[in-house]
C-alpha cells in the first residue's frame, strides 16, 4: 500500500503520493488537482455535496455550504463568534465549550465538516491508486497549536484515515523544493500566504539535517482576507449594508474571481447580482493593491518576529521559497522581494507544493522509500508551552521555537501547610499572565501527603511529540503517586464524542458510499453540460434547429434531476445528451479535419479546436 501526503487547505486541498520515485498530485475525473475545501448541507441538515458541487451551491437558497472551515478548528466558540458572523456561519450559543454550527435541525462541528473533505481526498486517492492508500502525512500551519493539531487528527480519525504524522506545511514545501540537495548551512525562508492562515519559517541544513530554526505567523491572515475586503467593496457599492449569507459569499466568489484574474491583467470587470441587484464594477490592479497592501504588510511582521526569534537579518537568509496560492498575486511577490532583498523562486505551482512535500515525507516514512531516506526533518515548538503558577502568572517550560519532540522537567511544590492536592493548569503562548494565554488543560494530582509547606516535592514533565501533541505528567518525588494528561483542549470534542461519530460513520457507511457516487455523477453530468453548451456557442451554425431544440430539453431535465437524489436518472439522462449530441460532435470533427485539408495550419486547427496555448 502507498502512503499519501494530504494538504488540507483552508481554501482547497489535494492528495498526493511518490509514484515511480517522483511525488504526483492526483487529480480528479475532471483533470482539477484542487478540491474547495467546501461542504453543502441541506436545509434537513444532511450533507448534500463536497468540493466543487458544494462551491457552486454556495450562493443558491436553502441549504448552506462552508467554506474556510479551517480557521475555526480547534477553536472556542467565544474565539470564532466575530468570525462566524462574518461568514454567516449560525453558531450553536448554548455550547460554550466546542464550536458548533446549527445546520437544519442537526449541529455539525469543524472536525466533522473537515473529515468529509478528508474522506473525499482519501477516496480519490483509492481511486487513483486501484487500491486503499497506506497511512497519511497531513500538512497543518506550522503555527498551529496544540488544539487546533489535535482538532486536524480528531478529523482524521473520523474519516478513518491513519496519521503516520502531522508535518509543518512550510516543512512540507522546503522537501517538494528538494532544498536537502542544498549546500551545507544554507539558510531558507519559506513564506506560506493561502486561503487562510499565513506562515513564514526559516530553515537551515547541517549535514543532512533540516532544521527548523523559527517559525511564526497568523492563522487568520491569507486570500480569504483580500476577497472579503474586495467583497465589502461591491456589497457598498450595491448598497447593501447587512448582507445575509448566501448574499455575502455570492460577493466573496465574486471578489475571488477578479483577484485571480487580477493576477495576469491590470483590470477587470466584475458583475454580480447582490440581493436583487446587479452590481457591475471595475477594478484596476492598483486599486485592488493599494486595498489589500495593509493585509500584505501584516505579513511583514511575522517575518521580522521569525528573523529576529533565529538571530538573523533579512541579508543572511540565502533562499526564499513562495507556498500558497495566495503569493500567486503580483503585490505579494513584490512585497516579499523588497523585504528580504532577493527574488522569491517560484519554480513549483505554489497550490501543489505542500501536498507534494507531504507525499515525499509519507513515502519515506513507509521504509522503502526511493527517494533521499537520510533526510532528517526537526520542525520546532511554534507557542511556549508551560504552567499557571501562584498569583496567575506563566511558567514557561519548553519555550517555542524548541526542537521537537521535545521534553522537559521542573520541580514545584506546594504553598499552605498540609495541601494533600495540587490543580495543574496547563497554558500555550507567550503572554505572561495565564489568562491571556490558551488554556490547553486541568488536572489535578491528588495524594500528596500532609507535610508544611515548601516540602513535598513535585516534578512535572512536559513531552511533546513529533506531531506538536502534548502530554503532561505530575509525581510527588516522597511518595510516587502520579498523575497525567494527554492534552484534550477544554473546547475540544471528548474521547466519547469522537467514539459516537465514529460509530454513526460505520453506521451510516453504506449511505456514504450512495452520497459519493451521487456527487460523482452530478460532477460528470455538469461536465457533459458545460462542454456541450460551449460547443453550442462556438458552432452554433453546425446544428439543426430541431437538434438545438432537443438538446436544451434534455439539459433542462438533466439540471432538474441534479437537483435531486436519484443518481440513475442522472446518469441515464447524461447518457441520453450524450449520444442525442453525437451527430453533432461528429460534424464538428468532419469539418474541422476539412479545414485542415484544405491547407489550414495545425496550430489554426488547434485553435479552431479549442487546444490552442
Amino acid at each position: 500500500m502507498s502512503n499519501i501526503g494530504i494538504d488540507l487547505g483552508t481554501t482547497h486541498s489535494l492528495v498526493a503520493a511518490v509514484l515511480g520515485g517522483k511525488p504526483r498530485v492526483f487529480l480528479d475525473d475532471a483533470g482539477r488537482a484542487l478540491l474547495p475545501s467546501a461542504v453543502r448541507f441541506g436545509d434537513d441538515g444532511l450533507p448534500k455535496s463536497v468540493g466543487w458541487p458544494a462551491l457552486e451551491a454556495a450562493g443558491a437558497p436553502g441549504g448552506i455550504t462552508f467554506t474556510s472551515v479551517k480557521r475555526f478548528m480547534g477553536r472556542s466558540p467565544a474565539e470564532v463568534r466575530e468570525e462566524a458572523a462574518l461568514f454567516r456561519y449560525p453558531l450553536d450559543e448554548d455550547d460554550d465549550r466546542v464550536v458548533r454550527f446549527k445546520v437544519g435541525p442537526n449541529r455539525v462541528t469543524p472536525v466533522e465538516i473537515s473529515s468529509f473533505i478528508l474522506r473525499m481526498l482519501h477516496a480519490r486517492a483509492e481511486e487513483c491508486l486501484l487500491g486503499r492508500p497506506g497511512g497519511a502525512v497531513i500538512t497543518v500551519p506550522a503555527y498551529f497549536d496544540d488544539a487546533q493539531r489535535q482538532a486536524t487528527r480528531d478529523a482524521a480519525l473520523l474519516a478513518g484515515i491513519d496519521v503516520l504524522r502531522l508535518l509543518n506545511e512550510p516543512t512540507a514545501a522546503a522537501l517538494a523544493y528538494g532544498l536537502h540537495k542544498a549546500r551545507d548551512g544554507q539558510r531558507v525562508a519559506v513564506y506560506d500566504l493561502g486561503g487562510g492562515t499565513f506562515d513564514i519559517s526559516i530553515l537551515e541544513l547541517h549535514e543532512g539535517m533540516f532544521q527548523v530554526l523559527s517559525t511564526a505567523g497568523d492563522t487568520h491572515l491569507g486570500g480569504d482576507d483580500f476577497d472579503q475586503a474586495l467583497a465589502r467593496v461591491l456589497l457598498e457599492q450595491a448598497g447593501i449594508e447587512d448582507a445575509d449569507g448566501s448574499t455575502f459569499r455570492a460577493a466573496v466568489r465574486a471578489a475571488e474571481k477578479a483577484k485571480r484574474e487580477l493576477t495576469d491583467e491590470e483590470g477587470t470587470t466584475i458583475e454580480v447580482e447582490l440581493a436583487g441587484r446587479r452590481v457591475e464594477a471595475l477594478i484596476a490592479r492598483p486599486d485592488f493593491e493599494r486595498l489589500i497592501r495593509p493585509i500584505v504588510e501584516r505579513t511583514g511582521e511575522a517575518c521580522r518576529l521569525a528573523l529576529s526569534d533565529a538571530g538573523l537579518a533579512p541579508g543572511d537568509i540565502d533562499e526564499v521559497v513562495l507556498v500558497g496560492g495566495s503569493t500567486r498575486v503580483p503585490l505579494v511577490r513584490r512585497y516579499v522581494a523588497e523585504l528580504f532583498g532577493r527574488e522569491p523562486h517560484v519554480d513549483l505551482d505554489p497550490d501543489q507544493v505542500v501536498a507534494l512535500g507531504a507525499a515525499m515525507q509519507a513515502d519515506i516514512l513507509g521504509g522503502h522509500s526511493e527517494l533521499a531516506d537520510d533526510v532528517l526533518l526537526v520542525d520546532v515548538v511554534p507557542l511556549s508551552l508551560g504552567l499557571e503558577v501562584m498569583g496567575g502568572v506563566t511558567e514557561r517550560i519548553i519555550p517555542r521555537t524548541t526542537q521537537m519532540p521535545a521534553s522537559a522537567t521542573q520541580e514545584f511544590t506546594t504553598h499552605v501547610d498540609g495541601q494533600t492536592a495540587v490543580s495543574l493548569h496547563v497554558v500555550q503562548g507567550e503572554r505572561e499572565m495565564a489568562k491571556d494565554n490558551r488554556s490547553l488543560a486541568r488536572f489535578k494530582l491528588t495524594g500528596i501527603p500532609p507535610l508544611p509547606a515548601g516540602v513535598p516535592r513535585i516534578q512535572v514533565n512536559f513531552t511533546v511529540d513529533t506531531d506538536g501533541i502534548l502530554r503532561v505528567s505530575a509525581i510527588e518525588t516522597h511518595t510516587g503517586v502520579s498523575a497525567s494528561v494527554e492534552v484534550q483542549p477544554s473546547h475540544g470534542l471528548t474521547d466519547e464524542e469522537i467514539e459516537a461519530m465514529l460509530e454513526q460513520a460505520i453506521d451510516h457507511a453504506e449511505e456514504d458510499i450512495d452520497e459519493r457516487l451521487l456527487i460523482e455523477t452530478r460532477v460528470e453530468a455538469e461536465q457533459i453540460v458545460h462542454h456541450l453548451r460551449a460547443a453550442m456557442r462556438e458552432d452554433g451554425e453546425l446544428m439543426t434547429a430541431d437538434e438545438e431544440k432537443r438538446f436544451e430539453e434534455i439539459i433542462a431535465q438533466l439540471e432538474e434531476a441534479m437537483k435531486g437524489r436519484d443518481r440513475q436518472r442522472i446518469a441515464a439522462l447524461s447518457a441520453k445528451l450524450d449520444e442525442v449530441s453525437a451527430p453533432f460532435a461528429q460534424r464538428r470533427i468532419e469539418r474541422d479535419l476539412e479545414l485542415a485539408i484544405e491547407g489550414r495550419t495545425a496550430a489554426e486547427v488547434a485553435d479552431k479546436l479549442g487546444l490552442g496555448g
